[in-house]
């Protein structure tokens, strides 16, 4: 939905669920005063979830320990937040096994085809989930040679169906800011946030999913393009604003 004069009936949604960089604040920094404010109120009405690319308490630590559950690694990791502690206690952490010589052969594949045999560091990164990290300009890159690289991801869209097709067993995403980040199939958030779901009887169309990385290749694209509503955010200083006019 584009956010402009979007108002929901509350009546009809049970769950909130949210990305976090890019949505709820900048990439890799903490949400803003008004952020949890906003979150706060909408936490007296409905259930709350995050639903992120990232480790869960990578994304718990960001938003300072706010009181809420987390998906994490697209679905492959889930913990809940414990009132009485504060902390977020991780319920299910999957590993899945990953062919590293079979993707790191694949990888140096695709840098030669499309001219990326130049880079810094690793030709790829392995995580310990069993997702995986194609990073273009290598794993030791300098921040700013990654943010003028492919801003618009035109560059990596470009060839992004060849990544997809040569990599069948994960889900690829036009990921960060000059990478392709790839978890094991079925693993994304639209499986993640069903299976939430289904788990509890809530019923899609009655899920609000607030998400910036909606188009092609983005890892909100699949909520998007799934059954449940779908809030667009372009801006993370307007999420405060935008909530509040469509849920509060």
């Amino acid at each position: 939905m584009d956010a402009t004069n979007i108002k929901l009936d509350g009546n009809k949604i049970k769950l909130i669920a949210f990305d976090l960089d890019g949505t709820l604040s900048q990439h890799k920094t903490p949400i803003s005063d008004e952020c949890r404010e906003t979150l706060y109120a909408l936490a007296a009405k409905y259930k709350l979830l995050m639903s992120g690319a990232g480790m869960c308490m990578r994304i718990f630590n960001q938003m300072g320990k706010f009181p809420i559950d987390v998906l994490g690694n697209y679905g492959m990791q889930y913990g809940e937040y414990n009132a009485e502690t504060g902390e977020l206690e991780i319920k299910f952490d999957n590993v899945l096994p990953c062919d590293k010589e079979s993707v790191d052969a694949r990888i140096t594949m695709m840098r030669e085809k499309y001219g990326f045999t130049e880079y810094a560091g690793n030709n790829v990164e392995f995580h310990s989930s069993g997702c995986v990290t194609f990073p273009l300009l290598g794993t030791k890159a300098q921040q700013a040679d990654k943010l003028a690289f492919d801003p618009d991801r035109s560059k990596r869209r470009a060839f992004y169906q060849d990544v997809i097709d040569t990599f069948p067993e994960y889900n690829v995403f036009v990921g960060g800011s000059s990478s392709f980040d790839m978890a094991p199939m079925p693993f994304n958030k639209a499986y993640a946030l069903k299976k939430y779901c289904d788990e509890r009887g809530i019923k899609y169309e009655e899920v609000v999913y607030f998400g910036d990385d909606y188009g092609w290749g983005g890892n909100d694209e699949s909520v998007y393009l799934s059954e449940m509503n779908f809030i667009c955010i372009d801006n993370y200083e307007d999420f405060p604003r935008i909530a509040r006019e469509a849920l509060l």
